[in-house]
Formats: structure tokens, sequence, C-alpha cells
């Protein structure tokens, strides 16, 4: 039991993992592969493997994506109990 106790506190003076600590340690940053090595040092990216985003078509949506500095602002007051009850 001792050793567990002194294996949490010996592990808890380390601080995060980098990539420079460890031999044998690789963190990355979990982006996955795109395609594979090739024998003559090269690269060759597979298509099947690169990720695609599926966009909708936005042409006709009224929507815009930001707020306008120029609009006016406004102040409601938050709901309270009697503004639920009187929906009933």
């Amino acid at each position: 039991m001792q050793e567990v106790i002194r294996g949490l506190f010996r592990g808890a003076k380390r601080g995060v993992m980098t990539s420079k600590q460890g031999r044998n340690f690789y963190k990355g940053n979990r982006t996955g592969s795109m395609g594979r090595h090739t024998k003559h040092g090269g690269y060759t990216i597979d298509m099947d493997k690169v990720r695609t985003f599926v966009v909708p078509d936005l042409s006709a949506c009224e929507f815009k994506p930001y707020v306008s500095r120029r609009s006016t602002k406004f102040k409601t007051d938050p709901p309270t109990a009697e503004h639920y009850a009187a929906k009933e």
C-alpha cells in the first residue's frame, strides 16, 4: 500500500508530460494521418482519410454571421416566476 501512495506522490510531482520528456513518448496533436509515407521519403495523401466538411447552401439564408456595431442596444428584464405562470 505504501508503494501505491509513494507512486501517487511521485507522479504528482511531475508536471504535464510533453513530447520532450520520456524516451518512447510521442504526444502528437490529435490530427491523425491523412496518408502514408513512401519508401523514397515522400508522403502520399489518401483522399479517403482527408477530413471534408459538408456545408449546406446558405445563399438564400437571411441570417447574417455577425451583429453590426450600429445596431441599437436594448435591455430586457430577466423572466420572473409570474412571467412563467402567465403563460399557462
